[in-house]
């Protein structure tokens, strides 16, 4: 392989703004070798500024066509329970593991890095990989202009339409996208954020045009635009972050059970319905019974307010800030069969309890769960996580039972009134995920679900919650035999927690 002195885009950015000219190369450069490789079938698949290699002569290659593929071959993006890529480039579609792509996902990828030189970072960065990709799958793209208001209009509609989540709202080739953004920064007639020169659009034009007449004559740029210089100097070792490697080395060195816990304050995760909702207790929800968890009471005939809700009330009255009282006239309501009073009630307990107060979060959850009231158990043991911070670790029985009663309640169409998944996310993103998955599944988007689940699968590929509810869904779609290999697997694994083992063994028992 040809021999390349220099340095990488990626070091260049590191140490200012890049010039117009310089900005006119990368999208010239970089633009026609990867709208040449994907007229030959090729896909590069990790498109980012350390794989753009700049020559001491100010000529730019694409390089690291590791992860290429040929486009036809249909082959996935999944490789050793690992999804391919850097996550603050990857496209949604192949985050989540997708085989059909097409020269889109290095658009996108293209258009981040595109994002990235304008605007001045790239649009998604986190804590972890989970996080990031997690972003470019769901969350809306910052706006260029909210981050620099210098990015002009024109030319904010191009990184729009580059990064946009589907495939199809996005620019039908390389070569057009090249000429939206070349078109949009000539015609803006401003500097682009991270240039250090002033120039209008025909001065732009015309710097423009003089590259272009240098990249056509140029030997070397040449070569890197009409062979997709596959391109590795000796020095240089690109750096392969695989989305799910450093997910994976943390949770190997942490025993593979738990992300790390945000330290920053989680608004309540339970959000009562709006004041005009009709929903006072479990009955009005018109929930199908066979959704409803085993145990849940029911309201009395009449509906009538039983002694203990006075009592619990009374109390309340006297030390409105006592959160033991709280928890005991939320726990009367529940008994009493009204859910909606039981839980804004102990949304008022718990905020009385203090953000640090552990053994009260765990306590509530403990009588929540007792009951199989499984939204506010989820609730309260998300608050104890919490609380935990980081001395949390993998396997803690707060830990498990945060994860059954997540699970559980994830089933419930009602979930999603009380507990949000950003929030949950926020504690702990592959158990969200899997909460998520089972909630979709469940409630009207079947594909949707098991598509969230396989994300989580491949990110997490030992999970035993993961594996848990793939099963579950196997054997709902009639796929008894695997149904039963996953299940077994669970059964036999030493490490699996005991509130998973009994699931599986109960769903194994149902399976004809």
């Amino acid at each position: 392989m040809k021999f390349i002195e220099g340095d990488t885009l990626k070091a260049r950015l590191s140490k200012g703004p890049l010039t117009s000219e310089e900005i006119t190369n990368v999208v010239d450069s970089v633009g026609s070798a990867l709208a040449y490789a994907h007229k030959q079938g090729i896909l590069h698949r990790d498109i980012k500024p350390s794989n753009v290699l700049i020559g001491v002569d100010g000529q730019m290659y694409l390089a690291d066509f590791g992860l290429a593929r040929i486009a036809q071959s249909a082959e996935s993006t999944l490789s050793s329970d690992m999804i391919m890529g850097t996550p603050q480039y990857i496209s949604p579609e192949q985050a989540m593991g997708e085989k059909k792509l097409d020269e889109g996902t290095d658009i996108y990828s293209f258009g981040v890095m595109l994002y990235e030189m304008v605007v001045g970072q790239v649009p998604f960065n986190a804590d972890t990989p989970f996080s990031i990709i997690h972003d470019h799958i769901y969350s809306p793209l910052p706006m260029p202009r909210s981050i620099n208001p210098k990015v002009p209009e024109l030319v904010q509609r191009v990184l729009l339409k580059a990064l946009a989540k589907e495939r199809a709202d996005r620019y039908p080739d390389v070569d057009a996208l090249v000429k939206a953004f070349k078109d949009a920064w000539t015609d803006s007639g401003v500097p682009m954020q991270g240039t250090a020169i002033t120039m209008r659009p025909t001065s732009l034009k015309a710097a423009s045009a003089a590259v272009t007449a240098v990249t056509s004559t140029a030997p070397a740029v040449t070569a890197a635009a009409k062979r997709t210089q596959v391109t590795k100097p000796a020095p240089k070792i690109s750096p392969w972050f695989f989305v799910a490697g450093g997910a994976l080395l943390l949770l190997c060195l942490g025993g593979g059970a738990l992300a790390l816990v945000r330290a920053g304050r989680l608004s309540s995760l339970l959000r009562p319905a709006p004041a005009t909702s009709a929903v006072s207790t479990l009955t009005s929800l018109n929930v199908p019974t066979s959704s409803l968890p085993v145990g849940t009471p029911q309201v009395p005939a009449g509906g009538t307010a039983v002694p203990a809700i006075a009592t619990a009330q009374a109390a309340v009255d006297q030390n409105p800030t006592d959160p033991q009282a709280g928890l005991a006239l939320s726990l009367a309501y529940w008994d009493a069969g009204q859910m909606r009073p039981a839980l804004v009630t102990l949304a008022k307990a718990a905020d009385s309890a203090g953000p640090d107060n552990t053994q009260f979060f765990e306590q509530a959850g403990d009588q929540f769960k007792q009951r199989q009231a499984w939204i506010a158990a989820a609730a309260m043991y998300v608050r104890a996580v919490k609380s935990l911070g980081a001395s949390v670790k993998p396997g803690d029985d707060v830990i498990n039972n945060f994860h059954e009663a997540l699970y559980k309640a994830s089933i419930l169409p009602e979930f999603t009134t009380y507990l949000s998944f950003d929030d949950l996310g926020r504690v702990e993103q592959p158990m969200m995920m899997v909460a998520r998955a089972r909630y979709l599944y469940n409630n009207g988007n079947a594909a949707q679900g098991r598509q969230v689940l396989n994300q989580v699968i491949v990110l997490k590929p030992h999970m035993a919650e993961a594996s848990l509810l793939g099963a579950e869904m196997d054997a709902a779609e009639g796929k008894t035999s695997e149904a039963k290999q996953t299940l077994n697997i669970l059964l036999a694994d030493l490490n699996t927690p005991d509130w998973v083992r009994e699931a599986a063994q109960t769903l194994i028992n149902k399976i004809p």
